[in-house]
Formats: structure tokens, sequence, C-alpha cells
């Protein structure tokens, strides 16, 4: 199995900053895939950002793009997310996935972070 320890939520002001680090270990040969999605309460969960590990394409949702940014350390199992500019609206649990070539599809989610933006 794979297991995600997730580190550097916490409450900040509007225009603040953060850094959501993910590290992943355990059965972590073969990494398709990390990412970031996120839910806030009463809401459904949404994807953030991904990075596939080969090559490193990423995706951000639209209402992120320009603010966050996704990155990885491949000899560390590491995905990082920097969070710029943050809006109340970002307010969220924010979760780690990995999806590998050896897990059944979703693969493995972290225990989530709470990233609180006040206004």
């Amino acid at each position: 199995q794979v297991q995600l320890v997730e580190s550097g939520g916490g409450v900040v002001e509007a225009g603040g900053s953060l850094r959501l680090t993910c590290a992943a270990s355990g059965h972590t040969a073969g990494v398709n895939a990390m990412g970031w999605f996120r839910q806030a309460p009463g809401k459904e969960r949404e994807i953030v950002a991904s990075i596939r590990w080969s090559g490193g394409s990423q995706y951000y949702a639209d209402s992120v793009k320009g603010r966050f940014t996704i990155s990885r350390n491949i000899a560390l199992t590491t995905v990082y997310l920097q969070l710029n500019d943050l809006k109340p609206e970002d307010t969220a649990v924010y979760y780690c996935n990995i999806r590998t070539r050896w897990a059944p599809d979703p693969g493995y989610w972290g225990q989530g972070t709470q990233v609180t933006v006040s206004s």
C-alpha cells in the first residue's frame, strides 16, 4: 500500500500564501501522477492541480490557475502545492492523491490538510 502524509495547511489572511507538502511512502514504485483535490464544507470534492510523474505535465483548475503551482520531487516521491494570493473561497480541506501502476483506480488519498483563508 501507499501512505500519503500531508502537511502545510493552516490559517492565513486573504492575499497570503501557503505551501502544502504531500510525501508518499510504501509501495510507491511506478507513479503515474500525483495531484491535489479540495473539498469545502457542503460542497463536492474538486480537482485543484495534478502533475504527471513522467514529463511533469501540469493541470490546474480554472479557479486557481495563475495563483497555485504544483511541483514534484521525484527522488522523494513528494508533491507540493504553492498557494499564492489566497482567497476566502480557497478555504477547504486539501487532499493529496497518487496514482501508480500497481494501485487500482483511483489510487490512494491522503488524510487531508485544512486550509482556512480569512477575510
